[in-house]
């Protein structure tokens, strides 16, 4: 991973083998921010991890075994109240039969490449906490 920040937006260059989730945190870690909105994300991944969240607040998963392309990327990142860095992500796949598949990006190893933008937030307050009897877990504003 290599990164560049220009004011409150940091640019990120990921590798192969790198998750993308595990090296937001990463970063969040070290450039040490608490907040920040995911703006932008392209590349080519595999074994990517997607899908929704159904009415009872149970995810479904869906997995792209191979390599496909990374179309688009959003989300944010928060602290649990822990402390701990938290990313919430979704994404726009493309398989090599440009059949997209889209929704919540569980897990994406980048595969050739992964460039993301990312917008600090330095003056925001906000925290992510699971809800109850639900798999996810809530951003709250403090």
């Amino acid at each position: 991973m290599e990164w560049t920040q220009s004011g409150d937006d940091v640019f990120v260059r990921l590798d192969p083998g790198e998750e993308i989730h595990a090296s937001l945190r990463s970063l969040a870690d070290e450039v040490g921010f608490d907040a920040a909105a995911i703006t932008s994300g392209i590349g080519r991944t595999r074994a990517s991890v997607y899908g929704y969240m159904d009415d009872d607040h149970r995810y479904h998963r869906v997995t792209i075994e191979g390599s496909s392309e990374l179309v688009t990327l959003q989300g944010n990142l928060a602290r649990r109240e822990n402390g701990e860095a938290f990313t919430h992500l979704h994404a726009t796949f493309s398989d090599d039969d440009l059949k997209p598949h889209a929704g919540h990006m569980f897990e994406a190893t980048v595969h050739v490449v992964a460039e993301i933008h990312l917008r600090l937030l330095p003056h925001a307050i906000m925290s992510r906490c699971p809800l109850e009897n639900s798999e996810f877990v809530a951003l709250k504003f403090d």
